[in-house]
């Protein structure tokens, strides 16, 4: 029996010898965990289709990274989110009100690919066409200043009225306004309340597609549409100026111009409500 315990204890003692001549075989197994754990981006949305984009860059995005959307319920938080570090990107507008955003906050923020572009215009619970107008018509355009620019530039390239042309398109105003023909009168309004000056009866509202869905309204429903071949205002993915090269913002740009993204995209212009701003890169 002692002979016995002898071997038993002499080849214990040779394996535990073994193992402590392979001291990584350990840490290569926790390195091996470790490269497969999820790295989760934060992007902060603001409505559908803007949110259901993130979703799907989510579902394509290439592993370990994860897509965790944000969800936001104004025009403000996404990028205070962003500014102060809570999220890694946005997804909820376009270039210009991004850099008013930077110039008000002294802020870091940058566009980094757009998106698509939605199909901006004027609609009308009033009038059937824009020889409707009436003189003195009530108009409600948008209270931020980028915003409020898209929309009297519509009315510009309409004829509705005519906008000095040596003011910048990102900063043209009402008081930028040099020929008025219809003496329209302007209601500045937040994004947001846009629709609701439509159901109050304002004969002519400025308004984004992802708005005006929300009563059953369409673009093919609008007295004036934009025709904005540059997509000046085309929605983009917005990082901040410290991470915009990170690994993980790389990612999150190869899943949002990805072809699955791209293909929805598609389906959304058929009805009228966007168009995609990026080609899919073979």
């Amino acid at each position: 029996m002692w002979k016995k315990g002898l071997v038993f204890s002499g080849l214990a003692l040779l394996l535990a010898g073994c193992a402590s001549e392979n001291p990584g075989s350990s840490d290569a197994s926790t390195d091996e965990v470790v490269e497969q754990e999820e790295i989760v981006i934060k992007v902060a949305s603001h409505l559908p289709p803007m949110t259901d984009i993130v979703e799907l860059a989510g579902d394509v995005i290439a592993e370990p990274y994860t897509i965790e959307l944000v969800e936001v319920s104004d025009n403000i938080q996404y990028n205070e989110a962003l500014l102060n570090e809570e999220v890694d990107a946005n997804f909820a507008q376009h270039e210009p009100f991004m850099e008013q955003f930077n110039e008000e906050r002294d802020g870091n923020l940058v566009a980094l690919q757009t998106i698509y572009n939605p199909i901006v215009g004027f609609y009308s619970p009033v009038y059937d066409s824009i020889e409707d107008i009436e003189d003195g018509a009530e108009v409600a355009i948008p209270s931020d200043g980028t915003n409020e620019a898209r929309a009297l530039l519509v009315l510009d390239s309409h004829g509705v009225l005519t906008v000095d042309p040596e003011v910048s398109a990102f900063a043209v105003t009402v008081d930028d306004i040099i020929d008025n023909p219809h003496n329209l009168t302007f209601t500045h309004i937040d994004l947001l309340n846009l629709t609701s000056a439509y159901e109050d009866g304002v004969p002519l509202v400025f308004n984004y597609p992802t708005y005006i869905d929300k009563i059953g309204l369409k673009t093919e429903d609008a007295l004036l549409l934009e025709n904005d071949d540059s997509y000046t205002f085309a929605l983009q993915v917005i990082a901040r100026e410290d991470n915009q090269d990170s690994p993980e913002i790389k990612a999150l740009l190869e899943a949002f111009t990805s072809k699955e993204v791209h293909d929805y995209l598609d389906e959304l212009s058929e009805i009228g409500h966007l168009e995609p701003a990026f080609e899919v890169s073979e």
